[in-house]
C-alpha cells in the first residue's frame, strides 16, 4: 500500500490558487515586516512550501509574538488551547 498521510493531504481544494495568481510570487511578500503584537492571517501559499504551517491553520488569524530567524512566532486559539504557530511570511498576511 501506498503511504496517504503527508502534511498536505486533503489540501486538494483548500491550497488551489485562481488561474490568473499562478506563477512568480512577489518579492514583496517575501520581504514584509510586522511589529509585535500585529494581527496577521494565515494565508498558505501553495507554490511555496518551506516555512508553510499546518493546514488546520489555514485562514486563521493571530498575532505576531516574535521573530525565528526568517520566519515569524503567532499565536492562535486552536479551540480553547492557545497555539504558538511558526511561518514564514510568503504564508502571512497583514490584518487591515
Amino acid at each position: 500500500m501506498a503511504h496517504h498521510n503527508g502534511p498536505r493531504k486533503k489540501t486538494r481544494y483548500k491550497f488551489k490558487k485562481d488561474l490568473r495568481k499562478r506563477g512568480i510570487v512577489p518579492v514583496t511578500s517575501l520581504i514584509q515586516h510586522f511589529e509585535i503584537g500585529q494581527s496577521v492571517h494565515i494565508v498558505c501559499e501553495p507554490s511555496i512550501q518551506k516555512g508553510m504551517p499546518h493546514r488546520r491553520f489555514h485562514g486563521k488569524t493571530g498575532k505576531v509574538i516574535g521573530q525565528r530567524g526568517r520566519a515569524w512566532m503567532l499565536t492562535i486559539f486552536d479551540g480553547n488551547m492557545e497555539k504558538i504557530v511558526i511561518a514564514r511570511p510568503q504564508h502571512l498576511k497583514a490584518q487591515k
